[in-house]
């Protein structure tokens, strides 16, 4: 079983002492372990809390066989993309480099998608390329975003039905900021939408704030 919550050694030491002679009340832990009940009681109450163990009056402290955070793990793994995705930035591939410099401050955002009229994706652009062409000897008011952006295959993408969690994980092994959210079309790609690091932090501060549950995102 994976555990999100790290545990201190007294902590599971508790919990194999419950889990082995449960219910059990919390003087016998405590005599278990040659401790007082009083220093034992922040740890019994935080094991409480996160639903390692349960508690009853008169019964003492048993094993639970589902902490809580497995159905927090569980709702996590049901975010899909499409109830976090956002607006992309576009741009075409005839842009000038300067006027994608200024669109990325316009937008507020760290990568732009490039598209054709009918929004296939065409390539992406990120913050990172444009710094580093705009500190080189070219003309960026006359070079194009379609020479120097990143085309397929060597694009990263996610689609409205991936897990959240996949899409995030997409981000962090490729060291991107954002993910185009495609559809196919044909055999080309679709833009509708984006996925980014900004993304990923809301939805955590969402889940965190109790905001979200079953049935996904509630924006």
């Amino acid at each position: 079983m994976v555990r999100i919550i790290q545990l201190n050694l007294r902590q599971e030491a508790i919990i194999s002492i419950v889990k082995e002679k449960g219910p059990i009340t919390g003087e016998q832990i405590a005599n278990e372990l040659n401790l007082t009940r009083a220093s034992l009681r922040p740890d019994l109450a935080f094991l409480v809390q996160i639903g390692y163990l349960g508690a009853r009056p008169r019964v003492g402290y048993y094993y639970s066989e589902r902490p809580r955070y497995s159905n927090l793990v569980e709702e996590i793994n049901k975010l899909k993309v499409k109830d976090f995705k956002s607006v992309p930035a576009v741009i075409s591939e005839k842009t000038s480099v300067y006027d994608a410099i200024v669109a990325l401050f316009v937008h507020d955002v760290g990568t732009l998608f490039v598209v054709s009229e009918t929004s296939i994706l065409a390539g992406v652009i990120s913050r990172k390329d444009l710094l580093k062409t705009a500190m080189g000897k070219l003309d960026i008011n006359n070079l194009p975003v379609g020479v120097i952006m990143t085309r397929m295959p060597n694009i990263i993408t996610t689609t409205p039905e991936e897990s959240l969690v996949s899409a995030a994980q997409k981000i962090i092994e490729h060291e991107v900021d954002a993910l185009p959210v495609v559809r196919p079309m044909e055999e080309k790609l679709e833009v509708i939408g984006r996925i980014t690091k900004s993304t990923i932090t809301k939805a955590f501060v969402e889940i965190g704030l109790g905001r979200i549950g079953e049935g996904g995102s509630q924006y």
